[in-house]
């Protein structure tokens, strides 16, 4: 469980700590559905991507997809989590009309993954080491259309099939940022991974999010489950309006009943969906038409060998190679296209030893900041990294200040082209032959005697010259080699 300090609710009768557990629900990436041929591509015209298995015709066998498999211990292993090397599928019995065999094909006692962890990097520099308890591979429902006939529903059954990890967490969560930490960073994995797009609009990673609360150190609470969370942000709210629902009900004498809850985002609350089913009432037993899953230690070894470099990695490299804080580094491996770009920017540095620290100053806060004022992608960004690479690289070789470096970068985001042929075509260079220089600092000094003579005194006032003496030259002299000459001038 995680060690790191919580936020408690505090109510009529003292503080209240909430626990939170949740079960993510994330596609996998493959072309086909887990037992069968049929196209996972999002966004086909309804029913056009379905097989004879996924219909559930008489006499039709599943026949599990390998790529779905080694999907699922690929991210078991991004997890650190044990992979079981026999498994189960069960069949979880249900009946609903997006659901045309009447069971779902699931896993229950013998998941393909066991025991795992995550650790989530909270505000202040905090950590928090959230359980996983299992993750297991399933089949995804289809999908009720409830808009298109004043009298009737209908059915659209392209996502019927396709294959799904639910990842169960521990219920170590003890609070919303806590849990929206969580989702987070196993989006982030997930992606990293390749194993699931983490695109929470189109449904592909969803949670359903189980809350309960007690008094500090109390045996746990009965918990509600929010269903079909597919929204980080509403994560957060729908946790927080939960807990205090719970918490005002038990201050007044009353009890929690274990159910199944929605969250209207319009509204910000929960309310009731159905009462909550026990594991018992789906009548789970072994599917008969699929043997265990079993395969060996060298396929896992395999999958291992060839895993990415996973965000704790990366930053933990980008730290220890280039000096960087560790937020800095947090926010370059939050998403992979992020970190795929300094990286690149790196890759075209002249310099990456040098420059490899300010070359996340300029991605994190120039580029970044810059993409966020206009809501703008990484994918998108009109400055690309071997630009970006050539204006650290002549800030780092003296061609140009940081003054003159805003400037530039600024006129390549409007209209693009080589920062170096910029630099030499709009006579951008930074002056560093002192004798150009000179005039400008001796002018400054006649012109403020006063503060000139209180120099001395005063060293730190030198930085108000350096200022005129930059302002005067438009940016183009070099502030080193100005510093040395009003030390020198100067006398300090």
């Amino acid at each position: 469980m995680s060690t790191a300090t919580h936020k408690l609710l505090r109510g009529a009768t003292g503080d209240w700590e909430m626990v939170i557990g949740m079960e993510i629900h994330a596609q996998v990436t493959s072309n086909s559905k887990l037992f069968s041929g049929a196209s996972t591509t999002f966004g086909g015209e309804p029913n056009s991507h379905v097989s004879l298995v996924d219909a559930a015709m008489p006499g039709m066998l599943p026949v599990i997809n390998e790529e779905c498999v080694r999907q699922a211990v690929r991210t078991g292993l991004g997890l650190n989590a044990q992979i079981n090397l026999r498994s189960v599928f069960d069949r979880k019995n249900y009946f609903y009309p997006d659901s045309p065999q009447g069971y779902q094909i699931s896993q229950y006692k013998s998941p393909i993954v066991g025991e795992g962890e995550v650790v989530v990097e909270l505000d202040g520099g905090r950590t928090a080491t959230i359980g996983i308890e299992r993750l297991h591979l399933e089949q995804d429902a289809g999908k009720l259309l409830h808009d298109q006939s004043p009298s009737m529903s209908f059915v659209d059954l392209n996502r019927c099939g396709v294959a799904l990890m639910e990842i169960v967490s521990k219920p170590d969560i003890r609070d919303a940022e806590q849990a929206k930490a969580y989702v987070t960073k196993l989006r982030s994995i997930l992606r990293y991974l390749g194993t699931c797009d983490g695109d929470m609009e189109k449904g592909n990673l969803r949670a359903d999010v189980n809350v309960s609360v007690r008094k500090p150190g109390a045996p746990l609470g009965t918990r509600c489950e929010i269903k079909n969370m597919n929204s980080i942000t509403f994560i957060g709210q729908a946790i927080e309006f939960e807990a205090r629902r719970q918490i005002e009900i038990l201050e007044e004498g009353g009890a929690i009943d274990q159910e199944t809850r929605l969250y209207d985002p319009n509204k910000g609350e929960t309310r009731s969906m159905r009462s909550k089913e026990e594991a018992h009432d789906y009548r789970y037993f072994p599917d008969p038409d699929l043997l265990p899953l079993e395969f060996s230690q060298a396929f896992v070894d395999e999958l291992k060998a060839e895993l990415p470099e996973l965000p704790d990695q990366k930053k933990t490299r980008f730290v220890a190679d280039f000096g960087l804080s560790a937020y800095d580094a947090s926010v370059l491996v939050a998403e992979r296209e992020s970190a795929l770009f300094y990286e690149t920017v790196l890759d075209k540095l002249a310099n990456r030893a040098r420059d490899g620290k300010m070359a996340a100053n300029w991605v994190i806060n120039e580029l970044f900041g810059r993409l966020n004022k206009e809501g703008r992608d990484i994918t998108d960004s009109p400055v690309n990294a071997e630009q970006l690479a050539a204006i650290v690289d002549l800030i780092g070789e003296g061609t140009i200040s940081g003054k003159i470096a805003k400037d530039l970068f600024e006129i390549v985001w409007q209209e693009g082209g080589d920062p170096r042929a910029l630099v030499e075509s709009r006579g951008m260079k930074q002056v560093t032959d002192l004798s150009a220089i000179e005039k400008v600092v001796d002018d400054i000094i006649a012109a403020n005697p006063d503060k000139a003579a209180q120099v001395k005194d005063k060293p730190q006032s030198l930085g108000w010259f350096v200022g005129q003496v930059m302002k005067a030259s438009g940016g183009k002299a070099n502030p080193q080699s100005v510093n040395d000459l009003l030390k020198s001038k100067l006398g300090v």
